[in-house]
């Protein structure tokens, strides 16, 4: 297990969510990124996307909602790394991955794409 501070976790989020494609960010719309220790649910979650993905939003059902929130879990993802460079990698796959499902990609789909 690695640990980092908060504010160290904090950048690799933002620097995974600033090695995306430029038309990807730019078409992000709506979504905030968190950082939090745990779920609070108790689940093993890496990451979570809660929200309704651009692939099915409808000028005439997405409007006055709030936005959507994708959560990366500094703890979770801390305790099966060993290293900064294993932490690096983890962020960004779980940074993706959660970002996928913003677009509409669900999980069988990140799985053949190795995202998984």
């Amino acid at each position: 297990m690695i640990q980092v501070s908060g504010e160290r976790f904090e950048e690799l989020v933002a620097e995974s969510l600033d090695s995306l494609p430029d038309f990807l960010g730019r078409t992000m719309e709506n979504v905030v990124v968190v950082v939090e220790n745990r779920s609070s649910d108790g689940r093993s979650l890496f990451g979570l996307y809660e929200g309704i993905p651009l692939t099915q939003r409808t000028p005439a059902s997405y409007t006055g909602v709030m936005p959507d929130r994708i959560t990366i879990f500094q703890e979770t993802i801390s305790s099966v790394c060993f290293s900064e460079e294993d932490l690096v990698r983890q962020v960004r796959k779980t940074v993706i991955h959660e970002v996928a499902h913003h677009f509409g990609i669900g999980d069988d789909r990140l799985k053949e794409l190795g995202w998984a």
